[in-house]
Order: structure tokens, then sequence, then C-alpha cells
């Protein structure tokens, strides 16, 4: 059953990458200048300047603003805000200046020190949307991530796109592939072992709770869910052959979708209604992108670049999937398309990259960049073509979900 599971984890490893995007669509553009004036009376110094480092990370990340080291030098925005501490209690106001005048103010409270990071961050994606510049409402969403920290043990982690911020969630065991079951962030799906028999769980953060939701031999993963959050996209392998399935979660009502005698993984719907779904299939005899109306059984090829492409996602009708170059040894580039088109956007230049994912707004691209024996999440900022990395110290990335 675990032989089934590894094959899938190697099937989907054809996809990989690092560095700057190649197209720079925004060549020449000069970004405003903005300085970021801290205010606080903090006696914990950690956090004084951590947050500092984050407010400034959020907005170079965020590709609205050069942001201005010497408050000497002329800007056209200033980020002033004054963190304070009481307690387990963190409040925060912001404001920001231009011309001498305030732009917009906000002011927050946090009961829970060690959530700090998403803080700034609410107050980076409220300052961009009050100046009217290009939103980054992602930057506040958490990250799932499977950790491994030995050959048969992970953990799901929740983290913010930094890393700054991590807790474990689920541990103990081998728990894989999570995947987040509403737009709320309030549940998800993972897989674990329930007496070496592959099980799907559904945890709820509100109860901190798991339960079981389906179980199969050979393998059972979560790949993506509807978006009204009743209906799963499941891969299964219940006679050794992994398949795409339908799983309603309010009528129980399980439908196979594929039916090759290779290997189909992956599905993820597309489109605005959820009538389609695309998949990884190896139908070809290498792994590749197929498209496939959920009342129909009859596939076609969507990707005709590259010979070796899995790990798909998607985002209304586009899709991020991960290729691996024929003439560079080791090397998996990331690559961007509409199923309405023919274009295909390279964002990657070269290295391993895994586990493409879309923001919620599709504007941003978080993956899984592998460095040796390490990992970093990655993020692209697709329209200013920009990739930043954030390093996880301990243990390796095994999958995410944004």
């Amino acid at each position: 059953m675990k032989k089934i599971l590894a094959i899938f984890l190697v099937f989907l490893g054809s996809l990989w990458a690092e560095d700057p995007v190649i197209d720079v669509v925004n060549s020449g553009v000069v970004l405003p200048k903005i300085i970021v004036k801290d205010n606080s009376n903090l006696s914990d110094e950690n956090l004084k300047k951590s947050f500092y480092n984050i407010i400034v990370n959020d907005l170079k990340v965020s590709s609205n603003f050069e942001v201005v080291a010497n408050a000497t030098e002329t800007s056209n925005y200033t980020f002033e805000y004054a963190l304070n501490k009481n307690g387990n209690t963190l409040s925060l106001n912001v404001k920001i200046k231009a011309g001498g005048s305030d732009k917009s103010e906000q002011t927050y409270t946090l009961n829970g020190l060690e959530q700090y990071p998403f803080l700034a961050h609410k107050s980076v994606k409220a300052s961009v949307n009050a100046l009217g510049l290009a939103p980054v409402d992602w930057m506040d969403h958490k990250i799932l991530i499977a950790r491994n920290s030995s050959s048969k043990k992970s953990q799901i982690i929740m983290a913010d796109y930094t890393l700054t911020y991590q807790k474990v969630i689920v541990d103990g065991g081998l728990n894989l592939f999570p995947k987040w079951g509403n737009k709320e962030q309030t549940l998800f799906y993972y897989t674990a072992y329930d007496h070496d028999r592959p099980t799907l769980y559904r945890y709820d953060l509100n109860t901190n709770k798991a339960s079981k939701i389906l179980s199969s031999g050979g393998m059972v993963v979560a790949s993506d869910v509807s978006v009204d959050g009743s209906k799963l996209l499941v891969t299964m392998a219940p006679k050794d052959q992994p398949d795409v399935y339908l799983y309603d979660l309010n009528t129980k009502n399980l439908t196979q979708l594929t039916n090759y005698s290779g290997i189909d993984v992956n599905g993820n719907f597309i489109g605005s209604d959820d009538s389609k779904v695309v998949f990884v299939s190896d139908r070809l005899g290498y792994p590749n992108i197929f498209m496939q109306d959920l009342n129909s059984n009859s596939a076609e090829q969507v990707v005709f670049h590259g010979r070796n492409n899995s790990a798909v996602s998607t985002y209304k009708d586009f899709l991020v999937y991960s290729s691996r170059e024929p003439n560079q040894a080791g090397v998996f580039n990331i690559y961007l398309m509409s199923i309405n088109s023919d274009y295909i956007r390279q964002l990657t230049a070269n290295g391993k990259n895994l586990f493409p994912r879309f923001s919620s707004d599709g504007g941003s691209i978080v993956f899984i960049k592998y460095l040796g024996a390490q990992s970093a999440l990655g993020v692209i900022r697709v329209n200013a073509n920009k990739t930043f990395y954030f390093p996880l110290r301990v243990g390796k990335i095994q999958s995410i979900d944004w």
C-alpha cells in the first residue's frame, strides 16, 4: 500500500525551479518609494526587530513599492506604525502618509503573540488596498505544509508565507498532502495511515479534531475542493491503479472519473463552474496534463510543451504546472498557461521546484524550492516578474497548500 503512495510521490516529483522570472513584463517601471518608520515603544527588542523586518519584506513582496532604507532620502510614501504589547495582546496603529498628509489609518488588536506576523501582513494588505495599488489579499492567508522529519514521519504545520510563524497541527506518523477545505481556512483534509491503510481525514481547526472521510487500499489523496466546499477530487488506487474520483461530502457518493490502466492523479477543478477537471496522466508514455468534462469519460491533452509535466494547480481558466527540462539534468521549471489560448509563460529559470499553487486571487504562485537536502517556500509575483524565497530551517517540505 505504501509502495503505491511512494510511486505517486515519485510521479508528482517530476516537477521543480528558482531565481527571478525570465520574461520581465514590467521592465522599466519606476515604483513609488516608501520609507518605514517604527514609532513602537517596545521593551521586547526581538519582537520589535522581527516585526519591522516583516513589514519591510511585505512591502517588497507586494511589488508595489521601492522600500527606502535611508530616512533622509526623498520618498513618495511613509509607512508609519506603532506596535504595543500588553501581556499576551498586541495593538497596532498604522498610518500611510504622502506629501505631509495621512492617506490611510488603521488600528488592529491581536490576542496571541505568536501570530504577530499575520498582524504585519494584514496591515500591509490593508494599506495597499487603501492606496488603490495591486492587491495582495493573499498575504495574511495561512499556508499548510507537510514537513518531513524522517522517512516515516511527517507533520502538518500551519504557517505564514514567510515561515516566521509555524504551528504543528497534526503530529505522529506519516501525515501527507494537506488541502484547505474552505475559503475561510477553518478546516483541511490530509492523508494518514490507519492500521497501514491509507485514510483521508478532515481536520477542524475550530474544534482541533480530525475525522475520517475515506479509506482505500493503495492510496487516497484529496487534490482539490469545489468552490462551495461540497465535493472533493480524490486520487485513489483501490486496485493498485491510481485514478481520479469525485466524492460528494453531502451524499457520500463516490464517482470514478478516470479509468486508465496506467496512472491518473492530481485532479483539479478548472473553469468557473467546476464542470471540468484537469489531471496528470502517463497515458502518452510520460507524465502530461489532460482535461475532462465531469459528465464525460473522454480526456483531451491540454499541454503540448515538454515531455514530463506534473503537479498542476488551477485558477479559473488558468493552470500552472512543473515541467522537466529535457537538456538540463535535474532541472524542473514552472509554467503558466490558459486553456483558452496556446500561450505558455515560463516562470522560473533553473533549479528544482515542486507543487506550484495559486493564491486566492491568481496573482501569485507559491511553490517548493529544493536546495540539496534543504527546502524553501518560493513566492512568484506573476505580473511583477519577481520571485522571493523563504527557507524552512527544520525538516523538509513534502507538500503545501495555500
